[in-house]
C-alpha cells in the first residue's frame, strides 16, 4: 500500500459531472490498496469571478487590510471543491473527509496574496488515512501566525500538493491537470512537439522559470527540494483506464541521477512573451553603479531577469536589463524619478516588444558547442539576439517579439526534439 497524493486543476473540477468522474478516478486508486490523499483547486473561472467582485468594490489606496481580505475571500473557492468532492467519494461509497488549510494546519508567513508555506502539521491527516477514509485538502491557502487565511499566489494548489506529499513522505505526487505531460516546447507552436516521458526536477525549474505554463514553479522548487516525485497527466482521459497504464502515463519528473532519464543534449525550448527590456545610456563606468539601478527596482518590489553591462568607453557605459511588461512603465517611472538624477545621465530607452527563448537540457553540461548552435540556428533565420543569458543546464536569448515562434520552431529543429529520444 502506497501514500498517494491527487492533484487535480480547475478544469477537472469543472462542473458536478467532471467531479463526478475525479471522485471515479480517486476511488479506483483507494480501491487497488491506495491511502488517498487529493488536493483540488477550485472550480474553474470562480477565483477570477471572486476577485473580480473585489475589484468593483475596492477602496481608492487598497492596503494590507485589502490583500486580507481578498485571501479571505479567493480562499471559499477550494473550500466549495473539496466539500463537493467529499460527497462525491461518499456517493463512491468510501469515507471521505474534507479540511481546509486552516484546519490541517498549514502554516504560512502573513504575505497575503502571495504566501509562504512554513510547515504543515499532518498528524489529524495520518489519523483519517489509518482509519480508512480519503482525505480531501484544499490547496492555494493556509492559515499564518495569527489565525489569519492566507493564499498563495496563482498556481498555489500546486505547491500545496507537493508540500503535503512532502510532509508525508508520499510515494509519488500526481498533477491531473488538461495536458497531458510536459513536452519538448508548447505544442500549439510546434505541431511537432513531443512528449517527454521523464524530465529531471532541474530542467524543469529551469522550463518553469522561462515561461512553461505547465507547472507553478514554487512546486518544482518544493519538489526538487524534499525529493517528491511529480507526475504530471491528463485528467481527461478516462477515469476507468488500468490503474498500471495511468501510473505509467504523463510526465515524470525526477532526479537526474536516475538511470531512465532520457539522454537529450537539449530536452526542451521555452518562452515567454511577457519580457520588456529597458536600458540606461551613458552610465559613469565606477563600482556601485549595478546596485544604484537594480537596489532601487528591487525596492521596489520588481524583479530582473536577463542584466547586461557594455564595455567601458570614455568611463561611459550601457545598462541594460529585462523585467516583466507588467513591470516595465513603473520601472522606467521610478528610474526617470529617482535614479537617473544621481547618475548625471536622462538617457532612457526601452522596448515592450521583445521575448525570451531559452533551450534547456542536463546535457549541455557535458556536450561543448550548444549555445553556439543556437545562435547558428538563429542567424540562419535571420534573427538579432539582443541579450544572451547562461547558466549551467540552459541558455537564454531576448529577441524581437515578432520572431518567437520561427525561433521556437528553428531550435526544435536544430536540436531533434521532433525526433523520439533514444531508448
Amino acid at each position: 500500500m502506497a501514500l498517494i497524493v491527487h492533484k487535480y486543476g480547475g478544469t477537472s473540477m469543472g462542473s458536478t459531472e467532471r467531479i463526478r468522474n475525479v471522485a471515479k478516478r480517486v476511488a479506483k486508486w483507494v480501491r487497488a490498496g491506495h491511502q488517498l490523499v487529493v488536493v483540488p483547486s477550485a472550480m474553474s473561472g470562480e477565483t477570477n469571478r471572486l476577485l473580480g467582485l473585489a475589484k468593483e468594490l475596492a477602496p481608492a489606496k487598497p492596503g494590507d487590510a485589502y490583500l486580507r481580505e481578498l485571501d479571505m475571500l479567493g480562499s471559499t473557492g477550494e473550500q466549495v471543491s473539496v466539500g463537493l468532492l467529499s460527497i462525491a467519494l461518499q456517493a463512491e461509497g468510501l469515507e471521505a473527509v474534507s479540511y481546509a488549510g486552516w484546519q490541517v494546519p498549514i502554516r504560512t508567513n502573513s504575505a497575503y496574496t502571495k504566501a509562504r508555506i512554513e510547515s504543515i502539521d499532518d498528524r489529524k491527516v495520518r489519523a483519517d488515512l489509518a482509519a480508512g477514509k480519503v482525505v480531501v485538502i484544499t490547496g492555494f491557502q493556509g492559515v499564518d501566525d495569527g489565525g489569519n487565511i492566507t493564499t498563495l499566489g496563482r498556481g498555489g494548489s500546486d505547491t500545496s500538493a507537493v508540500a503535503v506529499a512532502a510532509a508525508m513522505k508520499a510515494a509519488e505526487c500526481l498533477i491531473y491537470t488538461d495536458v497531458d505531460g510536459v513536452y519538448t516546447t508548447d505544442p500549439r507552436v510546434v505541431p511537432e512537439a513531443r512528449r517527454l516521458a521523464t524530465v529531471s526536477f532541474e530542467e524543469m525549474l529551469e522550463m518553469a522559470s522561462m515561461g512553461s505554463k505547465v507547472l507553478q514553479i514554487r512546486s518544482v522548487e518544493f519538489a526538487g527540494k524534499y525529493k517528491v516525485p511529480l507526475r504530471v497527466l491528463s485528467s481527461f482521459t478516462p477515469w476507468d483506464i488500468p490503474i498500471e497504464e495511468e501510473a505509467k502515463s504523463g510526465t515524470l519528473i525526477t532526479f537526474e541521477e536516475d538511470e531512465q532519464m532520457e539522454q537529450a543534449v537539449v530536452s526542451g525550448i521555452a518562452f515567454n512573451r511577457d519580457e520588456a527590456k529597458v536600458s540606461i545610456l551613458g552610465v559613469p563606468d565606477k563600482p556601485g553603479i549595478a546596485y544604484t539601478i537594480l537596489g532601487a527596482v528591487a525596492d521596489a518590489n520588481i524583479e530582473v531577469d536577463v542584466i547586461i553591462q557594455n564595455l567601458s568607453k570614455d568611463g561611459k557605459t550601457d545598462f541594460s536589463f529585462t523585467v516583466h511588461r507588467n513591470d516595465y512603465a513603473r520601472t522606467v517611472d521610478l528610474l526617470k524619478g529617482s535614479v537617473l538624477p544621481t547618475l548625471g545621465t536622462d538617457r532612457i530607452e526601452g522596448d515592450t516588444r521583445i521575448c525570451k527563448v531559452s533551450i534547456v537540457g542536463i546535457g549541455m553540461r557535458s556536450h561543448v558547442g550548444i549555445a553556439s548552435k543556437m545562435f547558428r540556428a538563429l542567424s540562419e533565420e535571420g534573427i538579432n539576439i539582443q541579450m544572451i543569458s547562461t547558466s549551467e543546464i540552459k541558455t537564454s536569448v531576448v529577441i524581437d517579439e515578432k520572431y518567437m515562434e520561427l525561433a521556437v520552431r528553428a531550435l526544435h529543429r536544430a536540436f531533434d526534439l521532433d525526433q523520439p529520444a533514444a531508448a
